[in-house]
């Protein structure tokens, strides 16, 4: 299957890609702007593949998306590109608008169009996934999970944005019959991921003896999922879901967030206990305004009918993104001693992090 994926240098896009061809054996052309959190690095191992091609273009940019489309007639698309860390957002909202709304409007616009040419099978086959978050429903009292039936409620510029673009996508498919499926995702974690958020930020500090900042409390919680568990949820969505349909990815692994740092302290003193205890440098910092206390998701949908549920364990897995980080310094450190050197964003100097 030729399927085009909308930020594939990214974090989860990379993912995706990786699994798309080198485990599935689908042709990809990934469509990428590259901007500060795309790595192209992380598709290395595709370099020589002739089943993947990079094209640099902006999502905002129509001629160049029109372009893609013409020159690999896809037979699906992948839309993961987008803005997406809420402090940045804060900081800079425009940024945000422009590329999930206004760019997800270009991307369906050239979706149909594409579509509206095809005939037969090919027409029939045809998929445009959107991929967004569980952001758009805002914050969850105690105990709550978020279903496919949640009331959108988004509390940020970020997930104000997100929650755009799903309406979006539903409408081309309610006005215009553009074959649209939609999925919201948990917080992702994993390799490669760009050092901005919780868990790789937090990596990279206790890797430098650094303070671990936690906002407010701490007991934010979120739901955490493998990004390669992502990977293969979004392709059951793509390949079983049913048209029209909405589907929640989660892990099923509801944590604080400071249970996730101390979760990571631990897989520190494990692997590097020379330099342990990691704990003594968890420092508490302001916390983010608007910061949604509860995000919490029920896969159940995706689990029944599509036959896939989260494979990987949540303590387990972690260590072996810490593992990874050890590994692989020359990921990161060019991004750790450039674009982006742990800084907090959003507030002010101070260095923090979260999501």
């Amino acid at each position: 299957m030729r399927i085009l994926v909308t930020g594939g240098c990214g974090f989860i896009g990379s993912a995706l890609v990786l699994h798309l061809v080198a485990e599935l054996g689908h042709e990809v052309m990934t469509l990428d702007a590259l901007t500060y959190a795309a790595n192209p690095v992380s598709l290395a191992a595709l370099a020589d593949d002739p089943r993947h091609r990079l094209v640099e273009a902006d999502i905002c940019d129509t001629a160049a998306v029109r372009a893609a489309f013409a020159a690999f007639a896809p037979q699906a698309v992948m839309h993961l590109a987008a803005e997406s860390h809420v402090d940045r957002s804060i900081s800079e909202p425009g940024a945000f608008i422009r590329t999930n709304v206004i760019g997800t409007q270009v991307m369906l616009d050239a979706a149909r169009g594409h579509f509206e040419g095809l005939s037969g099978s090919e027409r029939a086959a045809f998929r445009f996934l959107h991929v967004s978050t569980d952001e758009v429903y805002g914050s969850l009292p105690p105990g709550g999970f978020f279903t496919e039936a949640s009331r959108y409620d988004p509390r940020s510029p970020y997930s104000a944005s997100k929650a755009a673009s799903d309406h979006l996508a539903r409408a081309w498919h309610e006005t215009y019959g553009l074959p649209v499926l939609v999925t919201n995702c948990s917080n992702n974690y994993g390799p490669r991921h760009f050092p901005e958020k919780l868990i790789p930020l937090m990596i990279l500090n206790a890797l430098e003896g650094k303070p671990l900042p936690v906002y407010g409390d701490g007991l934010n919680e979120r739901d955490w999922i493998h990004v390669e568990d992502h990977a293969g949820g979004l392709v059951a969505v793509l390949e079983r879901g049913r048209i029209g349909e909405t589907y929640l990815l989660g892990g099923r692994a509801v944590r604080s967030n400071l249970d996730v740092v101390r979760a990571l302290c631990a897989a520190f003193d494990a692997v590097r206990p020379d330099r342990g205890p990691h704990e003594r440098l968890i420092t508490f910092v302001a916390d983010r305004p608007g910061h949604d206390r509860r995000y919490a998701i029920d896969p159940g949908k995706a689990e029944a009918e599509l036959g896939w549920s989260p494979s990987k364990r949540f303590e387990a897995a972690l260590t072996e993104t810490v593992r990874w980080y050890l590994d692989n310094e020359a990921w990161w450190r060019p991004i750790r001693e450039g674009r982006y050197k742990g800084e907090r964003l959003g507030l002010g100097a101070s260095p923090a992090a979260g999501r």
